[in-house]
């Protein structure tokens, strides 16, 4: 799980990139969820829940762009093309299209082998006479 979350070499599949997003997002949400009634006590509390949460906040930004770095690397595609997403409109469904839903270079890339453990492209079948 941790070389998931906190690794930036590899690649995953579309499900897990979807599974692990998801995952992230959701407890990241009740974490800061808790960490805000926390803070709404005052006192003590609210430094506490502060610190927590600037920590949350922190492990996912890192996690969801390992996760990102890493899809983009079973696309055959280095790390900077994170920064699609940063042009307005198009750019985040691009990245989410790229991602979420095209499938990844089959067999090994630059990246390191095919994480569906293919070893190559598919043979091409010799055509019908």
């Amino acid at each position: 799980m941790q070389a998931l979350l906190f690794n930036f070499n590899g690649r995953i599949r579309r499900q897990q990139w979807w599974l692990a997003t998801l995952g992230v997002v959701i407890v990241a949400m009740v974490i800061l969820a808790i960490c805000s009634m926390l803070m709404k006590n005052g006192g003590v509390l609210m430094y506490i829940g502060g610190v927590i949460e600037l920590v949350v906040i922190v492990a996912y930004i890192w996690a969801l762009l390992a996760l990102q770095v890493k899809r983009w690397h079973d696309r055959d595609k280095s790390w900077v093309w994170i920064f699609i997403a940063f042009i307005p409109v198009i750019g985040g469904l691009w990245a989410l299209i790229e991602c979420g839903f095209l499938d990844g270079t089959p067999g090994p890339n630059k990246f390191g082998p095919s994480p569906k453990g293919l070893t190559g492209p598919a043979p091409i079948a010799p055509a019908a006479t």
